[in-house]
């Protein structure tokens, strides 16, 4: 029966849930669409694997991705390989879209983390080491672009243990500078370079060569002893992969390639399957467990709408924790007690998508036209369950929006609650403007152009923006709200729509404190940050 507690158990040892995750240009959507060439699930880099002509591989695939080449939004590819079946989730590069990346790392269950060979370790990368610390996923580091010139390996191993208190411990290690590329040997089968030749624009796999230490040492001479005397130091020194503390997140197995080349892609990928754990017990809030044969429990990571603009539809992405999800069953959403009903169902590859039956914990099952979904919602069978919520992130950039056509303003409304309940931005009133002028509110200003492009796009209700001059948001009460407006400190305060949560906005935070010291009673607690 594929209902069975077996059934759950099972198919979870099969399963392999993980993120791509990297600062902007290190190579994410290239890596994400490299790994899904070397599983065969797409025939070529930028066509899906029986649809060739018709669209590009859809890890971004909003207009605004297309035209800048950047992440906005995250999007799921499901594949197999060897046996098993991977949820891939491309999480958006770009620092101003913080928050969606932080959703989509409650729903892995490991993180690959690409570092630029020339950069190392940048900003967003520091923050989502720290993400990763702190929700207890390990994170396997695949080291892009050695194919040009960049830092020195052993450099740069010792900028992540020092900087992050982390083991790294190389599985493949380059033979040859970066930028002097000659090959990759492979700790877990030593004696041999692997030797790629790249293929045009990287759209098929590199062919891969093994090559012995004999010839690799008469062909390559210095660069093959260099590479073989760093190994030999790096073992003397205990930098080798341990499975127990890789998952225990006290280090992290490290990989070097070039994704454009589609070099090294096919180690990470057999790595992910050999080394990334499986779904496992998931805590509840409140501190309970719940394991995977436990009765079905899944959690919304993410709502879109419009994907297709053809269907016009919204979709729902739902994780799978536990039990066995089958399409038809009734559920309880856990923050209202009500059933919902899972008529419609898809598997997602990117914008793609197909009818999805039953579904195992770490699938990611997309619930269509679930209007009453909201980010963060829980979703169950059985003995009531509820996982803890998500964090909302600071914002920092706040606008008034108001429609450029009065007479679209039904529709304006509708695409600032979509927008809104998409998690797209925070969307905040007040009492001065009313609701007919939200305020905007965002972790960065890229979100400002994501919601301008989609209201006119998708809504047909194009904006105008009027920027407010703060940059500081701090939670308060009615108490404090009302200390603001008697105050000569220039702030303001307004609710958030979402949960209606009072925020009090200030320039910076020198008036903030200056209110403080005028209303020593007054609540002003801070918010989670983007860099927390």
């Amino acid at each position: 029966m594929p209902g069975g507690r077996g059934a759950a158990a099972h198919e979870a040892a099969r399963r392999r849930t993980f993120a791509v995750i990297s600062h902007p240009d290190a190579g994410k959507s290239t890596l994400t669409e490299a790994l899904a060439l070397h599983a065969h699930a797409i025939t070529r880099a930028g066509a899906v694997h029986g649809k060739a002509g018709r669209r590009p591989v859809a890890s971004d695939w909003t207009e605004m991705e297309k035209e800048r080449g950047i992440s906005v939004t995250a999007a799921v590819l499901q594949f197999t390989h060897r046996g098993c079946v991977l949820n891939l989730l491309d999480t958006p590069g770009h620092a101003d879209f913080s928050e969606d990346t932080y959703r989509v790392l409650a729903a892995v269950d490991c993180a690959v983390m690409l570092i630029d060979a020339a950069k190392g370790l940048e900003e967003q990368t520091r923050k989502l080491f720290d993400v990763c610390r702190h929700r207890g996923i390990p994170v396997i580091t695949f080291v892009n672009k050695w194919d040009r010139p960049g830092r020195e390996a052993l450099q740069l191993l010792d900028e992540i243990e020092r900087e992050f208190r982390l083991r790294p411990t190389p599985v493949v290690w380059p033979v040859g500078d970066a930028g002097n590329l000659r090959g990759l040997i492979d700790v877990r089968t030593p004696g041999r370079m692997l030797r790629y030749a790249r293929t045009p624009g990287g759209a098929h796999e590199a062919s891969e060569e093994a090559v012995s230490a004999e010839r690799a040492a008469a062909e390559e001479g210095p660069v093959w002893d260099q590479a073989v005397e760093e190994l030999e130091l790096l073992r003397a020194a205990g930098a080798t992969h341990d499975q127990e503390a890789f998952l225990a997140g006290r280090s992290t197995p490290v990989f070097f390639g070039a994704a454009i080349s589609n070099i090294g892609v096919r180690l990470l990928l057999e790595a992910v399957v050999d080394l990334a754990p499986p779904p496992g017990p998931r805590e509840l809030a409140g501190g309970r467990i719940r394991p995977v044969d436990a009765p079905f429990a899944g959690l919304v990571f993410k709502v879109q709408a419009n994907m297709d603009p053809a269907h016009r539809d919204r979709i729902a992405f739902i994780r799978v924790c536990s039990g066995v999800f089958e399409r038809g069953m009734t559920l309880t959403r856990a923050a209202t007690g009500r059933p919902f009903a899972t008529k419609y169902a898809h598997s997602l590859f990117g914008q793609h998508r197909s009818t999805v039956d039953i579904a195992y914990p770490g699938d990611v099952v997309g619930l269509v036209n679930a209007h009453t979904l909201r980010v963060g919602d829980t979703l169950y069978t059985g003995q009531a369950a509820a996982f803890p919520p998500m964090p909302t992130l600071a914002p920092e950039h706040f606008a008034v929006a108001r429609p450029v056509d009065i007479t679209r303003t039904k529709q304006f409304r509708r695409g600032i609650a979509q927008l809104d309940e998409e998690g797209v931005i925070q969307v905040l009133v007040s009492e001065l403007r009313g609701e007919q002028a939200p305020v905007l509110a965002a972790v960065g200003p890229m979100q400002f152009e994501v919601v301008t492009a989609r209201m006119t796009g998708e809504f047909s209700a194009p904006i105008r923006l009027e920027p407010l001059p703060y940059h500081l948001a701090l939670a308060t009460d009615a108490a404090g709200a009302e200390a603001l407006t008697r105050s000569p400190i220039r702030g303001e305060a307004l609710t958030r729509v979402r949960d209606k949560a009072r925020l009090a906005l200030f320039r910076g935070r020198w008036q903030a404190d200056s209110f403080r010291r005028e209303f020593p009673d007054a609540r002003l607690d801070h918010l989670v940050a983007a860099h927390d």
